[in-house]
Order: C-alpha cells, then sequence, then structure tokens
C-alpha cells in the first residue's frame, strides 16, 4: 500500500524568470512533512550526472557535464562546515554517468561515458592522501549503471553498454582487485536506475529500458548474494514513483527516492519504509526541479544538489529533513 498527502506546487519569483525554480508549498500544504534548507552553493561550474560518495561527514563529488564540456574535477562537500573544497582531479579522462560508492573508508569512481565512449576504467581515492589508484578496470563498458559498497564488497550493474541496456551485476574484491560476475537479478534491463542501502540490505528500482518507465523494486542481501522482488512501485496508478535518473539516499533508517526524469525533469521525493514495504510522498526538493543530480548522506543528513533542468547546469545544494513540516521562508 502507497501513502500520499495531496499538495499543490506555486511558482516563486524566480521561477518567472528562469522557468525552472518551483516551489512545493501551498496554503494547503502547511501539514506536509519534509523542509528543505539552502546550503553553500557549489563552488565549481554547475554540472550534472556527476559521481560521487559519502565518508563520515562529508561528500565527494566529481566528474560530470556542464552542458558544454565532460568533466574530471574533484570536490569535497563538509556537512559540518558547509563549504566547499576542491581536490585532486579524477585521474582518467574526463566523463559523466559514471558510478561511485564507499568501501572500508575508501572512495571509488568508474565506468561512463567521454562523449564518444562507454567506459570501463576504475579508480580509488584516498581521503588522507587526496591522492587517486588505478584498479581493475571494470569487466564491461557501462555508463548510467548503479553502484554500492556493502560488507566489504563494492557492486557494480545494470545500465548501458554502448549496444544494450543490461541487467548484470558484478562483485569488486578490494583484497585481491578482482571482478567476480554475480547470477540472480530477476529484474529487467535498465539505465540510470537508483539504489539506497538500509541496515546492510540493499534496494533498486526505477530506470528505464526501451523508452519505458520501470515500476519493478528488488533487496539485495549481500550475505546471501540473492534478490528478492518487493511490492511494485506502481502499485497504486495514481501515485509516481516511476522515473529515471533520480537520486537514492538512505536517512534515519528510510530509504528516499528523490527528483529525477519523468517525461521532463520532476521535484518529488518519496520515503520507503522497509518494516512495511511501503511508500509515503514527501515534500517536493524546494530547488529547481531536476534530473542527474547528486545525493550525500551520512545516515543522519541528506543533501541533493546538482544536476540539470532541460538545458539548464545547476549549482545549488539542499538538506532534507524528513520530520519538519515545510516552512518557505527559510
Amino acid at each position: 500500500m502507497i501513502k500520499s498527502k495531496s499538495f499543490l506546487f506555486k511558482i516563486t519569483g524566480i521561477a518567472v524568470l528562469a522557468m525552472a525554480f518551483t516551489s512545493c508549498s501551498s496554503d494547503d500544504d502547511d501539514d506536509d512533512l519534509g523542509n528543505w534548507i539552502d546550503k553553500s552553493v557549489f563552488d565549481g561550474s554547475a554540472r550534472s550526472s556527476v559521481s560521487g560518495f559519502t565518508i563520515d561527514n562529508i561528500g565527494y563529488m566529481g566528474v560530470g557535464y556542464d552542458g558544454d564540456d565532460y568533466l574530471a574535477s574533484f570536490w569535497a562537500y563538509d556537512m559540518e562546515g558547509d563549504y566547499w573544497s576542491q581536490k585532486a582531479d579524477f585521474p582518467g579522462v574526463a566523463r559523466n554517468a559514471a558510478v561511485g560508492f564507499e568501501l572500508d573508508g575508501k572512495g571509488y569512481i568508474g565506468t561512463g561515458y567521454d562523449g564518444v565512449d562507454e567506459l570501463s576504467d576504475f579508480y580509488t581515492y584516498s581521503t588522507a592522501t587526496n591522492t587517486w589508484t588505478e584498479i581493475a578496470s571494470f569487466p564491461t563498458t557501462r555508463r548510467n549503471a548503479v553502484a554500492f559498497g556493502v560488507n566489504g564488497s563494492g557492486y557494480v550493474g545494470t545500465g548501458y553498454d554502448g549496444e544494450n541496456d543490461r541487467k548484470d551485476f558484478w562483485k569488486y574484491n578490494p583484497a585481491t582487485d578482482t571482478w567476480t560476475e554475480l547470477v540472480g537479478f530477476g529484474g529487467n534491463k535498465r539505465r540510470a536506475a537508483t539504489s539506497f542501502t538500509i541496515n546492510g540490505l540493499v534496494y533498486l528500482g526505477t530506470g528505464v529500458s526501451n523508452g519505458v518507465y520501470l515500476d519493478d523494486f528488488w533487496v539485495f542481501d549481500p550475505s546471501t548474494e540473492t534478490w528478492t522482488k518487493k511490492l511494485d512501485l506502481d502499485e497504486e496508478d495514481e501515485y509516481a514513483i516511476t522515473r529515471s535518473n533520480a537520486v537514492g539516499f538512505t536517512l534515519n533508517g528510510y530509504g528516499y527516492i528523490a527528483c529525477g526524469e519523468l517525461g521532463g525533469a520532476t521535484n518529488t521525493v518519496w520515503e520507503y519504509d522497509p518494516a512495511t514495504d511501503e511508500w509515503e510522498q514527501k515534500t517536493s526538493f524546494e530547488g529547481a526541479t531536476r534530473q542527474d543530480a547528486i545525493a550525500f548522506s551520512n545516515g543522519v543528513r541528506a543533501f541533493i544538489g546538482m544536476g540539470r533542468t532541460g538545458s539548464l547546469y545547476l549549482d545549488n545544494l539542499d538538506e532534507f529533513f524528513p520530520l519538519d513540516e515545510y516552512d518557505d521562508e527559510d
């Protein structure tokens, strides 16, 4: 069962000028839960399709596309200090649509698209030394895949290989620097899907294949390396959780899917309760509707930023407070 609260949208003064910035509040939605607070605007150039990971209270983000160029710059956002600092550039060819994940205090970024080819090279980042090290390449070329680090291993799967959408998953062992293909994912082929991790279990859904938005939703148990199907995302047709190019994150034991593309950029936000396998709509993202954004979460704080709406590339960042009532004055 999916629960939702109805709400309306109003266009702010900025939206009238840019035709992109929208607010999710109205006089009728004072009881909607979920508030957004503006944080420090990104110091670098506005961009979308970036890749990153979170380590402790720092969100790391790099590569991407700014509308003209593929990028290799790499940055860190300090959640406590609310500031950005530039780090060592990503050493591979500039790209977007790569994957990133954290594993045992190190960051990993690889695959992607350089404007001509899908890529397979992979690198690990040390926060202690601000240096990158190349590791074993992903076994096939890939862009718009999903990735996550859990139980001491990295996982990469789905995406587009340059010819076909994929549904395969591969496991990375950092001790041996090797990739091993897994079996058992029963979902559809897809690109631009979304995942989040709750209590060691990884939830995966959304994405698109052959022009169709996918509604199947799955949970992965890394201890058994098995996938289990959950309720479809369109269990009740009037609620649009299905989308592509969204962000997924975990906050206080709940999973979230936000923003993305659904016949155009969207800003809706949905909360998943793993105990009941139910979804509830939260206050929409307060900034511009966007797809190809980035989300940082350390489990108790969550942020969404960057991305694009149409040809407008974005550089703002907002923090999400899911239990607070929406306040359009903060």
